[in-house]
């Protein structure tokens, strides 16, 4: 399978007053082609950064990166053109419309001026387009920086929170667009924390947690990385009897609100109803209890530190000196 981004024991220290902030931290990865991939981590892991670095935006401290099989820094200029970035804070003109922004882009880039129109109805700005961007709201404004990273037709997007700002519907919106990118046979590379819509959107994840990647792979392995074992709620008129019947016949059982929570394997899950039954216990409510990329996201990042999100603003701020290789 080809990879089209390749990170080999990436690190970013930044010299700030006081001592060294360590971004990235001996970071590998290999996201392969096609698909969507989800760059998870908190605040402060290293997300933003290792985008910058990949990009050519950044200077690693240490480590080889490839992009499109090309090495960063030395073959962007062939590789830039086949890809498509939002990374941070889209720079855009405010005092433009949307579609003055892209007709300039457009322009400098040498793009067709037909594809504006095409990209705007693709992100849903079409009613919106001749506004100017000092009257839209964050969300809209991600919206016009995804128009803007489409232009190229890109077969890489790296995309750093895209749905940064959009309600619920606009979500829907961007997760349906990402997935349609994908199965058009692009590559779509995004770092987000929302994780249910992660979840929902993506192949495969990787997630980080103090510059570190702390587990990867499809979201199913991920979700099964931990060892958890599926489990069943089940709702009976006395819980405490309830409880004491199942534990007694051997099962791990939790309560869970007004209900229990009972681990199962998944040729087992009958003998809860059975064990309910002889003990007089009728169950009147039941239904699996599947853990979630959440449930694994916050157990494997759980001991960062509180404040992480003081590592990627300081590695942003002017006033930070990078730390030579």
């Amino acid at each position: 399978m080809t990879n089209v981004i390749e990170i080999e024991s990436l690190h970013k220290s930044y010299r700030r007053r006081g001592g060294t902030t360590v971004a990235v931290d001996g970071l590998d990865l290999a996201v392969p082609e096609g698909g969507v991939y989800g760059f998870l981590g908190p605040n402060g892991s290293g997300k933003t950064t290792t985008i910058r670095c990949v990009l050519g935006l950044a200077r690693p401290t240490k480590g080889e990166l490839r992009l499109l099989g090309r090495p960063v820094p030395g073959g962007l200029r062939d590789s830039v053109r086949r890809i498509g970035a939002i990374v941070e804070t889209p720079a855009l003109f405010p005092t433009m419309t949307a579609r003055e922004n892209l007709r300039l882009l457009a322009a400098v880039d040498g793009i067709a001026p037909r594809t504006v129109d095409e990209v705007i109805e693709e992100v849903g700005l079409t009613d919106r387009a001749d506004d100017l961007v000092k009257r839209y709201s964050l969300g809209m404004k991600q919206r016009l920086a995804l128009a803007a990273a489409l232009m190229k037709d890109p077969e890489l997007l790296i995309l750093d929170e895209p749905a940064n700002g959009l309600d619920p519907a606009g979500m829907r919106e961007v997760r349906q667009l990402l997935r349609r990118l994908a199965d058009d046979g692009r590559t779509v590379f995004v770092s987000s924390h929302i994780l249910a819509e992660m979840e929902s959107t993506c192949d495969r994840v990787a997630i980080l947690a103090r510059g570190r990647c702390v587990c990867h792979g499809t979201v199913e392995e991920v979700i099964s990385s931990l060892g958890h074992r599926s489990a069943v709620v089940v709702k009976v008129a006395d819980l405490d009897t309830g409880q004491r019947a199942l534990r007694d016949a051997g099962m791990v059982v939790g309560r869970e609100a007004e209900a229990l929570r009972v681990e199962v394997s998944p040729d087992s899950a009958g003998d809860v109803t059975r064990v309910l039954a002889q003990a007089d216990q009728w169950v009147t409510e039941l239904h699996p209890d599947h853990f979630s990329l959440e449930d694994v996201f916050l157990e494997l990042t759980s001991s960062a530190p509180d404040d992480v999100s003081t590592l990627e603003a300081e590695a942003r701020s002017t006033q930070v000196e990078e730390v030579s290789a």
